[in-house]
This record gives C-alpha cells, structure tokens and sequence, in this order.
C-alpha cells in the first residue's frame, strides 16, 4: 500500500517517499484515479508497481494496457534506424524517392529526417483516422501541399500524427510487412513486450480491450468523463504516432535498451551502438516550434532535454533535475518515458486521468523532482 492506496508491485515507500507523498496527492486532488510507475538505475529495477484504480473499485495492475498516445513515436524512429542500418534507406533522401506520390504539392525537398525532426511542413490534422483506414489516411497525406512558407528543415512544428503514417508506410514499402506487423516482430517481442501493441489485430481484439486502464478527461472541478477511446477502429487500425498501449514497465524496455547501445536485457541486438547513440542525439537545435510555441530540440523521433532554454512552460519536460542528454517521449497530459544517460536513469510513468496542459505539466514536474530527489540523483541547492 502507498498510505490507504492500493498497490501492485513492489512500491517501498520508505524508498520513495516524496514520490509516493506526491501521487496520492495527485489521486486526492482528482487528477488521476491511479496509474503504473516503473524505474531502473544501472540496470536495475528500482521500482515497478501500478497503483491506485484503474477506475473506481478496480484496483490498477501493473499488467494492465495503457495509451501511450505520442510516446508511441519513437517505435516508427527505431523501425527506420534498422531500416537505415540495413541499407534500405538513408536519413537524407526524399521521402518521394521511396514513395513517389509524396512528390506531389511541393513536398518533393522534404526528407526521411524532416519527419522524423517534425521540420517537414505537414502539420495537417484532419488525416481522416480511423474512418478512412491506413490507405486513405496515406492518400489524404499524399495530396496535401506543403505549409505556406516552410522550408523543410529550417522551419520547426511538432507534427502529431501525419509524418508519423509516413515513416510507417515508408517501413511497409522497403519491409514489405505492415508497420503494426513490423513493429511486433522486429521491435516489441525481442524487447521483451509482448503484452504492448501498436494496432491491435482483431483477433485479439477482446482479450486486448479486457485489460485497458481506461482514460478519463479532468475539468478544474475534477475528474470527468470517461475518454471513448476503446471502439473496434481505434483500436485495430494502426496510428504509428498515436496508437500504441501496453504496461508502462514494457514501454521502458524501449529506452532500457537504447541506454545499452541497442542491446535489450536479454542480450539481443536490435540497433547498433552508434545508430542507438545517433536517435538520441541533437538534430534539431534551437528551433522555435510552431505548434508548441517554444524552443525545443530533436533527437530522431525523440524530445531531447530543451530545459537549458529556461521556459518553464516547456511541453514534454523530463523534471527539473533531469541531465542534459535525458531523451524522450510523452503522450498528452498522461504519459512519459525517458532515459537520462548521465544518471543512467529509465523512467516510464503513466496516469489515468488528463487534466488541462497546464495542470499536467505541473503534476508531472512535481513527480519527476520526487522521483529523482528520491533517487538522491537530485543535485545539492545552491549556496
């Protein structure tokens, strides 16, 4: 137990006490019901437990699925690093020269490392998923022109969905296998989550939804309704920026292994130790984003630290004490996982419950300081 909460895992709070302090506060301010917290340091798991409810009576298990929403993304960046590595492609070609209807509109300069450094030019929102199915969502990406005004590259936007379809049908073209088909065979079963999916094939489609920890929306009164996101569409046809669920311990598998040089725990290879070190390091620097209306540096397909700008506005933030070369991904004011390579430090935390941006990122900057300060990864105050 964490106080009157109910715990599945190993939660010592003795360990971590600001950190369990900071989550039953979050519970009591109805910002969350409960959710899944997994840590390891050097290699070792130093914490891996759901806790509070997955809904109201239903106590959260560390088995149970949650969305990842965009901390998917760096699956599809992974899936082009092998495909990088054997020779299929290079980051700097045109995406048209591997499909050539993307020519069309003026996006013949943008590349492979436009999308995966969101400096492409296609913010587009209205992809038509789910109802239009993977073609048709490539089909409407297709016919789109370019952003008035973008030079691909030198012009930055997190893009929340669109180049993500891209690079996974580019994986489609040059694999032959479809990306959610890729992505489990060449990338979830070797790391060891097997229970995670990306597209959720439909004869599992039962079993899958019977273990999803289901979202709910928070209003400044508190928490709200239930968030829909469980249909038969949302959940069978694939989005690679978006769609991917799972426990939060096998999400930390991802970054467990680009700390270890591309090499998983039980000692397969999935990338080579410089591609690993390339995901990670800063392709795009100092570029305000347009969408998020800050500075915020790139890895390839992963947020690097973008603390050193000094806005404390700053979306998808690590925590006040993370190191600089801390990488990344979070999901919409509800998940985040990331390694920080100094400390040699994996976090993978995931809540249920989704408050306004400004809420989130307060919640989520207060766990984060617990958890290192916890950790004693904290460095000493000032003077």
């Amino acid at each position: 137990m964490i106080g009157a909460l109910p715990v599945d895992g190993d939660f010592d709070r003795a360990r971590f006490p600001r950190l369990a302090a900071e989550l039953e506060q979050g519970i009591a301010a109805g910002l969350q019901h409960g959710g899944q917290v997994f840590v390891s340091l050097a290699g070792e798991t130093r914490l891996d437990a759901g806790f509070g409810q997955a809904r109201p009576g239903e106590p959260m298990g560390r088995e149970r699925a949650m969305y990842w929403l965009s901390a998917t993304k760096p699956f599809a960046a992974v899936a082009i690093a092998q495909l990088w590595e054997r020779g299929a492609l290079h980051l700097d070609d045109p995406v048209a020269r591997h499909l050539p209807e993307f020519a069309s509109g003026g996006k013949q300069a943008i590349t492979i490392r436009h999308l995966l450094t969101h400096t492409a030019g296609i913010r587009m929102l209205d992809l038509g998923w789910p109802e239009l199915g993977w073609g048709g969502v490539l089909a409407r990406i297709a016919a789109r022109r370019i952003e008035p005004g973008w030079v691909p590259g030198r012009k930055a936007g997190y893009h929340l969905a669109s180049s993500w379809f891209v690079l996974g049908e580019l994986v489609r073209r040059l694999d032959g296998r479809p990306f959610d088909r890729y992505v489990r065979a060449e990338i979830l079963e070797p790391l060891g989550a097997g229970s995670c999916w990306i597209g959720v094939p439909e004869d599992r489609l039962e079993q899958v939804r019977a273990r999803i920890a289901p979202a709910f929306q928070v209003t400044p009164q508190g928490m709200a309704a239930l968030v829909s996101w469980d249909d038969d569409a949302r959940l069978t046809v694939c989005s690679p920026g978006a769609c991917g669920l799972g426990p939060m311990r096998e999400l930390a598998l991802l970054y467990e292994m680009l700390a270890a040089g591309g090499v998983t725990a039980t000692g397969r290879r999935l990338l080579g130790e410089p591609t690993a070190e390339a995901l990670a390091a800063r392709h795009r620097v100092g570029l305000h984003d347009h969408t998020f209306r800050t500075r915020l540096d790139w890895g390839l397909g992963v947020i690097v630290n973008s603390a050193h700008y000094g806005d404390p506005q700053v979306p998808y933030g690590y925590g006040p004490h993370a190191g600089p070369r801390t990488f990344g991904h979070s999901g919409a004011r509800s998940t985040t996982a990331f390694a920080d390579p100094d400390a040699r430090l994996v976090v993978a935390l995931g809540v249920n419950g989704l408050p306004e941006d400004a809420a989130h990122r307060e919640r989520f900057e207060r766990l984060l300081a617990a958890l290192f300060e916890d950790l004693d990864l904290a460095p000493p105050p000032a003077g």
